[in-house]
């Protein structure tokens, strides 16, 4: 008869094996779910405002082609718009955390928020996500605030659950997963607060989605076209946010603009 191993068996929560295991799915899950609560409410973080928008575009010290350089106007306009909020937000109440900018946490558009929130020296979250492709951790996320996750419906759950508005940027396959989602949630009211949803880059958005074919088809409402707010301009789509989150988040009356 074989000898048992000397030495303790692992208690359960310890043991490697079984938490890698599919059987312990439904932790692991649970687990992308209390952590970050635990850290965001550490650090009183109540609600975000959320930047979408492709890895792929370039800060202008990184374009090295033609089209690189075409599209660092929105790795500039990102960048100044999460400036901008930060310092409106940071002035609103000292002791609260309010409306802190949050991205997908990789490069493009996600390090332009995070570097524009960092230079208005604002906490900033980072919900990066484990892909093989292997999108780097931009530098410019708050240290404490830097999220990783496996599952991507755990982190998109943490993109919807705080968030107070969204910043939707031109992008790919996964910025589109979360525009449709955010919009399906607001359409379908499983989303009850107010969600103020910006598209930035006017031209780029009417040409990859065609809200007026879905009207005439009969697929969408007309109405819905109105759950996006259009815009090209950081003043108009900075002016619009904040009227937004002052009147619907703060419960003021929103600013003369």
């Amino acid at each position: 008869m074989a000898e048992r191993p000397s030495g303790r068996s692992p208690k359960a929560y310890r043991n490697r094996a079984f938490l890698d295991s599919k059987e312990a799915r439904s932790l692991r899950i649970l687990a992308e779910y209390l952590e970050p609560k635990s850290r965001l409410e550490h650090y009183a973080v109540d609600d975000t405002v959320v930047f979408m928008g492709s890895a792929r575009i370039k800060s202008p010290e990184k374009a090295a082609t033609e089209a690189d350089r075409a599209m660092t106007v929105y790795y500039e306009a990102a960048r100044e718009l999460a400036f901008r909020l930060t310092q409106w937000s940071k002035d609103l109440d000292p002791k609260e955390r309010r409306f802190v900018v949050c991205t997908g946490g990789g490069p493009g558009i996600m390090e332009a928020a995070n570097r524009g929130a960092a230079e208005a020296r604002g906490m900033n979250v980072g919900l990066r996500i484990s892909i093989p492709i292997g999108e780097g951790e931009n530098p410019y996320i708050t240290r404490e605030l830097a999220f990783r996750f496996h599952y991507f419906f755990m982190r998109k759950f943490w993109f919807a659950y705080l968030a107070k508005a969204v910043i939707v940027f031109p992008g790919g396959f996964g910025t589109l997963d979360e525009l449709f989602e955010l919009l399906t949630l607001v359409q379908t009211r499983k989303l009850t607060k107010p969600m103020p949803i910006v598209l930035f880059g006017t031209a780029y958005w009417r040409e990859v989605v065609n809200f007026d074919a879905l009207v005439r088809h009969g697929t969408i409402d007309a109405k819905d076209v109105d759950l996006v707010h259009w815009t090209d301009s950081v003043n108009d789509a900075y002016d619009w946010i904040v009227r937004q989150l002052t009147e619907h988040a703060l419960g003021r009356p929103g600013p003369m603009l």
